[in-house]
């Protein structure tokens, strides 16, 4: 059995992953330049020798098919109704998430093993150095694009067709302030179809601990304002296990879909079973459905703290591609946000509520080992069954509407970021102090999203990324042109005194890729295994 806990992370949670210290990051970006030719050039084809596996050790690099005990995207894709290319009545043509734009709201996504991806703004700390920008240097995001939609000879995601936006938001330490996380999402509302995009599916496998009414918090109001706006936010919802019996935050928001993981079972009276790590709802709010998330192999980045920090969790696929193997519902939720994708293909009309209510409405109900049913707090309405919904007829918009208070987001920045904090002890990004600089105004941010206003030009909630807020560096000509951001750069590579209202980073400097003089501690992860 595989044991998996929730990862927290400096401002939040990246489900199924760990964080690292100052130390690990700075031997991260020191070796970034070694590593950027493995990021867009994989080993030929073929079943290729086995070799070391760069964790020092001269260990060596599994082969896939030899990687007892893993669940592969064919597997996955098998488990849920789309092991081949759906076709369903009245069409010729296969359903792949084609035309569909999905953003993966993570630490970014390194375009290798993908069919194609877009990168959107770079929100995170790593931004301030160019060679960083929109990679990922953590491995997570990457991780769940492959998932997603892995696009290769022999290896399928789920929607293999579709494109990925990638949109980062955690450092290289996986480091982010839930402000990043909020302004991400609102670029993505406000350019959703910019430049011949068309993100209509949102990723995000993050959260926070906030205990906080979800119609006042300013992180479930973003992301209801995209579902608002007709994008389907597909949300972790959480790894705390079944003590916990809350969902994370936002992913308790009803309006959103809230993911639980399921793991294979050949015991399990239909196969598959709830682990006891996926966080179980409170009756109020549970997960609205469960998707494999356990054991899942999907794409890896050489170098990446993930890659090299669980070398046992590795192995080389057929092209020669990195593959790393993890737990979580942040696997499970990359499951569901392909699912959306070919749904969203096959009938682009659908309203997120229609999507929902398609997905929960043809769930495949898990049962326990006296064959009843599980709760319905730990398994929602059942395991994703794409097949089923793919073939399930569209419900009337009336009948799927929900109808929950809407969030109205007046709430306090603080109080959503429970109590996970950037920065060290008594020296952090606290109160309503966001990371672009300047203090947040929940009421006059809502208004703001409702006007479409919250995201101008380089500027989020009334602030902007200039050597006034980031001292020496300045985001310049930041345009979207076609499928590339061009023209954005970060002027100056240098973060030195730059003052967060009552907590002053000094000395904190970017110099030749690596930091001097500031640290990130005061949060851990718990609990969290990659095996």
């Amino acid at each position: 059995m595989i044991e998996t806990g929730d990862s927290k992370v400096a401002g939040g949670n990246w489900f199924g992953v760990n964080w690292f210290s100052r130390a690990q990051l700075m031997a991260a970006v020191s070796v970034f330049a070694l590593v950027l030719a493995s990021l867009v050039a994989p080993a030929s084809a073929g079943k290729p020798p086995k070799g070391d596996k760069g964790d020092g050790g001269g260990s060596e690099v599994p082969w896939c098919g030899d990687f007892a005990g893993s669940t592969t995207l064919h597997d996955v894709n098998v488990a849920i109704g789309a092991d081949s290319p759906h076709k369903p009545k009245g069409r010729t043509a296969p359903i792949m998430g084609s035309g569909i734009d999905v953003a993966v709201i993570d630490t970014g996504v390194n375009p290798v093993g993908v069919n194609d991806v877009v990168d959107g703004p770079d929100l995170s700390f790593d931004a301030l150095q160019d060679n960083l920008r929109h990679r990922d240097l953590h491995g997570h995001g990457t991780n769940m694009a492959g998932i997603i939609a892995t696009n290769t000879a022999t290896e399928w995601g789920v929607a293999p067709g579709s494109r990925i936006v990638n949109v980062k938001v955690g450092a290289a330490n996986g480091a982010v302030d839930v402000s990043q996380v909020i302004a991400s999402i609102d670029w993505v509302v406000q350019n959703r179809n910019e430049a011949g995009m068309n993100i209509r599916v949102i990723n995000l496998a993050y959260d926070t601990d906030a205990d906080i009414d979800y119609r006042t918090d300013p992180l479930t109001r973003a992301v209801e304002n995209a579902w608002h706006h007709g994008i389907v936010v597909v949300v972790a919802g959480g790894n705390d296990g079944r003590s916990e019996k809350r969902l994370g935050n936002p992913a308790l928001d009803p309006y959103v879909i809230a993911v639980g993981a399921a793991g294979y079972d050949s015991e399990a009276a239909n196969g598959w079973r709830v682990p006891s790590w996926s966080t179980t709802g409170s009756g109020d709010r549970s997960p609205d459905l469960v998707a494999p998330g356990e054991a899942l192999l999907s794409l890896g980045v050489p170098g990446t703290y993930l890659a090299d920090t669980y070398a046992d969790a590795t192995c080389t696929g057929s092209e020669g591609l990195l593959y790393l193997r993890g737990s979580g519902t942040s696997q499970a939720a990359a499951v569901v946000s392909g699912a959306v994708a070919m749904l969203l293909e096959q009938r682009p009309d659908l309203t997120p509520d229609q999507v929902k209510s398609l997905l929960t409405s043809t769930a495949t109900t898990l049962l326990n080992d006296q064959a009843e049913p599980r709760p319905a707090t730990q398994q929602g309405h059942g395991m994703l069954n794409l097949a089923a919904a793919l073939e399930a007829p569209t419900p009337s918009v009336a009948a799927a509407t929900q109808t929950f208070p809407v969030a109205a987001g007046t709430g306090s920045l603080e109080d959503a970021r429970g109590t996970a904090y950037v920065g060290d002890d008594g020296d952090q990004l606290t109160d309503e102090m966001t990371a672009f600089g300047g203090d947040f105004d929940g009421a006059a941010h809502a208004a703001a999203q409702d006007a479409g206003t919250a995201w101008t030009d380089q500027s989020w909630s009334g602030a902007t990324w200039t050597g006034g807020t980031w001292s020496g560096a300045t985001w310049t000509g930041a345009t979207w042109t076609g499928a590339t951001w061009t023209g954005a750069t970060w002027t100056g590579a240098t973060w030195t005194g730059a003052t967060w209202t009552g907590a002053t980073w000094t000395g904190a400097t970017w110099t030749g890729a690596t930091w001097t003089g500031a640290t990130w501690s005061g949060a851990t992860w718990s609990g969290a295994n990659w095996t």
